[in-house]
């Protein structure tokens, strides 16, 4: 049987784990990141449909959506921490249970608070699912390829917005929008009795390694100050925030958009849109791969790329939403979202590096605080105000501008990029790893 041999950062020893085991805790793994973001999104596909039956306003349909990343940007921080305390394995399962059985009861929801108040749980328990699950695929996995599982797992919220949104919508087209939500709920349920049977916290959490993390931390005074002890990654925080602000409303209101514009059935409109989120997703992976391999030897470039997304992404969708309605339009909206995302492989790279490796867990959980509290949450609840007032079409107009903040906030964090790095190599000896998964020294 194959192993992985997996060295501890500070460590000369190493633990193994069998190559089968460790893919088969990312294949579950990701199989929830999946079930999370099919329950999440799926509302987005039937919005149509409840603006119909309830006689919603799209101000309370944004909010529908809304409150989920709210409360996961809420929570994010706090039960990253108990997850670490009382077992991530059992934090997990009990994550996919929760928010399961809450969109279980979206599907029985008989009006709106009914449907708001089971929405909220869903967003309780996402809340820490995806800081805490990264945390248990790079651990059964060698160090040299942390950045590209981590990669793929943040990937995968795109690909399950996609199926959430093109299976929520076929389904509500032929058995109505009940099922749409009780079929995700279903999915979910079933990896969340299989994910503690056969995934085992003593496996993946070896006690060498814990030893050595707890030797490493002691060599520096108090390293969770690092995770705002800088301009620039405070910077970092807020600029991925506003950034997402802007693909994340485009993601939750296009099936609506499509509905309302190319009088595309709830159906075609879920499909239409699920293209354009698996465009998101794949300019994920693209710009990080390209941040990559332009930054390689020198780190503070991937700044500079963030800046050129954020700007690549207004200047393309703000045209988009200025042409009339057709393929050209579509087309420009896919390459606005191709780069729209761009900026979470940056960003994630420069909290790593800005922070103490001891504390990556809480600083990628304070970077989904951020990313939730400045731009997932109050992303489509503004734009469905705006909508109320302007119409959609006019909101959309005017939220690709949110990216030019965007870029002036990443601008303010290269201008102090350079002397945050040195400070903290003043503070601690480990090198930092790069959006490659190489070390490089600082």
């Amino acid at each position: 049987m194959a192993f992985h041999p997996i060295a501890a950062d500070d460590d000369d020893g190493t633990v193994v784990v069998a190559r089968k085991y460790a893919w088969i805790v990312f294949a579950l793994t990701f199989g929830l990141l999946i079930s999370d973001y099919m329950s999440r999104q799926v509302l987005n596909a039937v919005f149509p449909m409840l603006k119909g039956e309830w006689a919603l306003s799209d101000g309370q349909l944004g909010l529908l959506s809304g409150i989920v990343a709210l409360m996961v940007g809420l929570l994010t921080f706090p039960l990253s921490l108990l997850a670490d305390r009382f077992g991530r394995v059992k934090s997990l399962a009990l994550m996919a249970l929760l928010w399961s059985l809450a969109t279980l009861g979206c599907a029985l929801a008989q009006d709106y608070q009914q449907m708001f108040i089971a929405r909220f749980m869903v967003g309780v328990g996402e809340a820490a699912y995806g800081s805490v699950g990264i945390a248990v695929v790079i651990s059964v996995f060698p160090k040299h390829m942390r950045a590209t599982l981590a990669s793929a797992f943040m990937a995968g919220g795109m690909f399950g917005s996609v199926l959430g949104m093109a299976m929520g919508g076929a389904i509500a087209a032929k058995l109505g929008w009940r099922w749409s939500f009780a079929g995700m709920a279903l999915f979910g349920l079933v990896l969340a009795v299989l994910y503690p049977l056969i995934v085992k916290e003593a496996r993946i959490a070896p006690k060498r390694a814990a030893n050595a993390l707890g030797k490493a931390t002691a060599k520096v005074k108090q390293p969770l100050r690092t995770l705002f002890s800088s301009r620039s990654v405070i910077a970092t925080y807020v600029g991925s925030g506003l950034q997402l602000f802007v693909g994340g409303t485009v993601i939750v209101w296009m099936p609506s958009y499509l509905n309302r514009y190319y009088d595309m059935g709830t159906d075609k409109a879920g499909a239409m849109a699920a293209i354009i989120v698996l465009c998101s997703g794949a300019g994920m992976i693209l710009c990080g791969m390209l941040s990559d391999r332009l930054c390689r030897h020198s780190p503070e470039r991937k700044v500079a790329l963030a800046i050129a997304y954020c700007l690549g992404s207004c200047a393309l969708l703000s045209l988009a939403f200025a042409l009339t309605a057709g393929p050209v339009q579509l087309a420009m909206i896919c390459l606005g979202m191709l780069i729209a995302t761009g900026t979470t492989g940056p960003a994630g790279a420069m909290v790593a590096n800005l922070t103490h490796y001891s504390v990556h867990g809480t600083a990628f959980a304070t970077l989904t605080l951020a990313n939730n509290m400045l731009g997932l949450a109050p992303g489509p609840f503004i734009t469905g105000r705006l909508s109320d007032a302007i119409g959609l079409h006019g909101a959309f107009q005017l939220v690709p501008l949110v990216s030019v903040a965007a870029a002036a906030v990443f601008f303010y964090a290269m201008c102090h990029y350079h002397k945050d790095i040195a400070r903290l190599k003043g503070e601690s000896v480990p090198d930092v790893v790069s959006e490659t998964g190489l070390e490089v020294k600082l």
